[in-house]
């Protein structure tokens, strides 16, 4: 007969898609769970993000030839990827490191470490929300790579033959049997690469405070308030600060996505991790829809269905965690639609701006603090936060019960950062 681990309190701060998921399972194994967030479940990325359980999203944005590719991108308007140079000076340290990491073996070696973190996210949220009133807002899909024509996916082979080593096999679509595809999208779209066994969700806030809601339901509490400090005495934790209270546990996770560095600071570490500034834009009862979930190649965005509007989201603006919204990569999602699909008419648009957690090795940090037994790591997914998020919460609940694990965690300990 297999021994219950004993019943621990969790205080899991951050209560976006990775802290939901983390506090799920940590009840499902018995403990007793608060979940605190400065603003409230699904306050950041988890709510704007693409809503795409993106499985075959294992290459970093790290390739070989972002060296090459860069400066120009920088430099071009029409890139989706935007810098603001007034914290160019502040993030310097952070993107040579970075760039380090655009070498075929590092590529590889990161591709290889997030496959198995995200490599199963339909199952893997299907099973999370599995009993909860989550479970409506999950549908499986195919995902659509969209190339203006057969040379530009060509030009993409480098990361497609690591996409096809990890087995995600593509089917090819061009002229006619694109048309019958999909006619959504215009005849600037020449050819298309469709994955299988993908997800998305319909509509992320909603999903995300759902889960929130069934942890409370299920006896947990929320707490909503800034984090100030994690006490311990001893080399363990004994309580969380939020406010002028602490919170008495015996585990702490740390699943606070951009805010996390300031914690990681706290408890002693160095972390190499910056911010993402991500975008999107809503279209509100569009006049059509794509059937799936599509990443334009051209733009660096994806288009995805949504519960009564289209979500266009992507873009990358490096800038930090203080500055407000710019205009300008809201503009650029606008100028790729209107190329992608240029009759489409909708009836209202919102905008947001929001976060992503980024380490320098694109790889998330999914590991226990080595010298204060009892608190946990979980950061760093930058693109995939929503896809890993459950497996991610997961593995989490394992380590903090004592689990046997199979998989190999040594990609996302947190001492491959040591002396950085």
């Amino acid at each position: 007969m297999t021994e219950q681990p004993a019943r621990k309190t969790v205080v899991v701060i951050g209560a976006g898609i990775l802290g939901v998921s983390t506090a799920i399972w940590a009840q499902r194994d018995g403990h007793d769970v608060i979940l605190v967030d400065r603003e409230g479940p699904a306050a950041g990325a988890s709510y704007g993000n693409a809503g795409l359980l993106a499985s075959s999203a294992v290459v970093p944005v790290t390739t070989p030839d972002l060296w090459v590719k860069a400066p120009g991108m920088i430099l071009n308007p029409q890139s989706p990827l935007f810098l603001r140079w007034s914290y160019l000076p502040r993030m310097l340290p952070w993107l040579m490191r970075f760039m380090s990491h655009a070498t075929d073996a590092k590529t590889r070696a990161a591709a290889d470490a997030l496959f198995p973190i995200i490599g199963d996210s339909l199952a893997d949220h299907q099973a999370l929300a599995a009993g909860t009133k989550a479970e409506k807002y999950i549908v499986p899909t195919e995902y659509l790579y969209l190339y203006g024509s057969r040379a530009s996916y060509e030009a993409a082979q480098y990361s497609w033959q690591i996409k096809k080593s990890l087995g995600f096999q593509p089917t090819e679509y061009e002229g006619a049997a694109l048309k019958a595809k999909d006619p959504a999208f215009s005849d600037q779209i020449g050819f298309a690469a469709a994955v299988p066994d993908h997800g998305r969700i319909s509509d992320p806030g909603a999903y995300v405070t759902a889960l929130a809601d069934h942890v409370v339901a299920s006896g947990g509490q929320l707490v909503i308030g800034e984090v100030s400090d994690i006490a311990h005495e001893n080399g363990r934790v004994t309580g969380v600060r939020v406010g002028g209270e602490t919170l008495a546990c015996d585990t702490a996770v740390v699943t606070a996505g951009a805010w996390s560095g300031a914690l990681g600071r706290a408890l002693g570490l160095r972390l190499p991790l910056e911010t993402e500034r991500g975008y999107h834009v809503e279209l509100w009862n569009p006049s059509k829809m794509p059937k799936t979930p599509a990443m334009v190649s051209s733009g660096s965005f994806v288009m995805t269905p949504m519960e009564g509007r289209l979500r266009l989201a992507g873009i990358v603006e490096l800038g930090g965690l203080k500055a407000g919204p710019s205009k300008a990569p809201i503009n650029l999602l606008r100028s790729h639609l209107a190329k992608v699909m240029p009759d489409l008419t909708w009836e209202e648009t919102t905008e947001w701006m929001g976060f992503r957690p980024t380490l320098s090795d694109s790889v998330p940090i999914i590991d226990e603090v080595a010298d204060i037994k009892g608190v946990y790591m979980g950061l760093g997914h930058q693109h995939v936060g929503l896809t890993g998020g459950s497996k991610t919460g997961r593995l989490l609940a394992q380590m903090m019960a004592g689990q046997r694990i199979n998989l190999d965690m040594t990609p996302y300990r947190l001492d491959r950062f040591r002396g950085v």
